[in-house]
């Protein structure tokens, strides 16, 4: 493919609530751009994680390039990420958004404007993303996609009218999706002569080429030979290939330059020199200033992980190390148990994340796990005025030098539907719950506000 000019480069993420069709609507495109045959072509293209397979949710965001010729007759270059819908794998979805100019919003015409929904479109938008609303499983006999039109412009306020309305499963209309991605998504800025400025908003370890970095460029160009430098680590390496992504493959190319997403391999071996969100800069004219990166994501759930077979401790560490790669919002320390022996106490988002990593590396990496029960952090401030926090009560001091304790505590928004508002209320009171507000978004929704404890709904809230 020839130097692409940069106003013919599209970069969009697909964001939605769980299971409104965004793996799909990829799967689509996917076909629709001609990259795969249709022999080639399976459900759930981009979701190469076996376990992602089993369970049929996505955990991890997939970037893949598809050229497209629109109605006009010109050629465009589309680069799409896939997102995860559920709340434990939102700063997947963030990272994603941060690589990107306009971002597909699909919703169910069935259920209209779901948790998810909003949270994610919110994030688009603090990012300044261009938005753009799409009407998915209008093939379902209670689809009413006026009414899902209707909610979109009340209840987030941006514009709908014109959403294509599609049915991904089948098919439907997604020429219609094609052609607005190519008007409403705007073209992604960027000076090729300045110095090389990348985020890196994913990484990968690989056995055979080390760790590969995916990166969005912002400015400059970047090809073998260049000796790049993080920002952040300070690391110096030379690149061994850049590339672009196919479905589930890498195609090495000559040069990514401004605008473009691809990826680095450097033949780095230690993982911790590349961290996600850091800014990749050319080592012998280094940009002014590092990208704003990330915020970093602060663990809700923890848990202690041991190897059954103690020996296996610095197996299980090097495992973590390289999934932490992969996956920003792991974070461990070592730690010990008198009936445990030597493990690791790890933070996670939410149980769904623990089960996954659990998961993995018991797959990945052969290793039989011994968990113990989530818990959350607790603050215990002493009567000598320090704080310690503590996640496990045997660790607790004594009582008498105990001031008082604080325990998290979380700022609820439920949106409900109103045959269920008494129900919820009740399991609110039940989980010591504060009650704090209730507004009625329209006649058949309402919002309820209500501060809990973690503690109270890690568990099967």
């Amino acid at each position: 493919m020839s130097i692409i000019d940069r106003s013919h480069i599209r970069n969009f993420c697909i964001i939605a609530h769980i299971d409104h069709g965004k793996s799909t609507l990829a799967d689509r495109i996917i076909e629709k751009t001609g990259l795969l045959t249709s022999r080639e072509m399976h459900s759930q293209v981009l979701d190469n994680m076996e376990l992602e397979r089993e369970r049929g949710i996505t955990i991890k965001s997939q970037a893949v390039r598809l050229a497209y010729t629109a109605k006009n007759g010109e050629e465009y270059l589309f680069n799409l990420i896939d997102t995860p819908g559920h709340v434990d794998f939102n700063y997947e979805v963030s990272r994603s958004l941060a690589a990107c100019e306009g971002a597909i919003l699909i919703v169910d015409a069935a259920q209209g404007i779901e948790a998810q929904t909003l949270a994610n479109c919110y994030m688009a938008i603090d990012h300044d993303l261009e938005i753009m609303p799409v009407i998915n499983k209008i093939d379902l006999p209670s689809a009413d996609p006026d009414r899902v039109i209707a909610e979109i412009e009340d209840v987030i306020g941006i514009e709908a009218a014109d959403a294509p309305r599609i049915s991904a499963k089948l098919g439907t209309n997604i020429e219609d999706v094609l052609e607005q991605i190519v008007n409403v998504i705007p073209a992604p800025g960027g000076d090729m002569q300045a110095p090389l400025k990348a985020l890196i908003f994913d990484s990968l370890y690989d056995p055979y080429k080390g760790v590969i970095i995916f990166c969005r460029i912002f400015d400059g160009v970047v090809k073998k030979g260049t000796r790049i430098l993080m920002m952040a680590t300070g690391l110096e390496e030379e690149v061994v290939e850049v590339g672009t992504f196919g479905a589930g493959v890498f195609i090495p190319c000559d040069e990514l330059s401004a605008g473009m997403v691809g990826y680095i391999t450097a033949s780095l071996k230690n993982v911790d020199g590349t961290r996600v969100g850091d800014t990749v800069t050319d080592a012998d004219s280094p940009c002014d200033e590092a990208l704003p990166g990330y915020k970093k994501v602060l663990p809700m759930v923890y848990c202690g992980l041991y190897p059954a077979d103690g020996a296996k401790y610095q197996d299980l560490r090097d495992a973590l190390e390289k999934l932490q790669l992969n996956d920003a919002a792991l974070q461990f320390e070592a730690e010990t148990s008198v009936a445990l022996g030597f493990g690791f106490r790890c933070g996670f988002l939410g149980l769904l994340h623990l089960e996954v990593i659990e998961e993995r590396l018991e797959r990945e990496y052969n290793l039989d796990l011994v968990t113990t029960a989530p818990g959350v952090v607790y603050h215990v401030y002493k009567t000598n005025g320090e704080m310690i926090e503590v996640t496990n009560p045997s660790n607790l001091p004594d009582p008498s030098e105990i001031e008082h304790m604080e325990e998290p505590v979380v700022d609820a928004e439920i949106m409900v539907t109103t045959e269920y508002v008494g129900a919820i209320m009740k399991l609110c009171q039940e989980r010591r719950g504060t009650y704090v507000s209730m507004e009625y978004m329209e006649e058949t929704r309402a919002l309820l506000r209500y501060t809990l404890p973690l503690n109270e709904i890690i568990y099967d809230f």
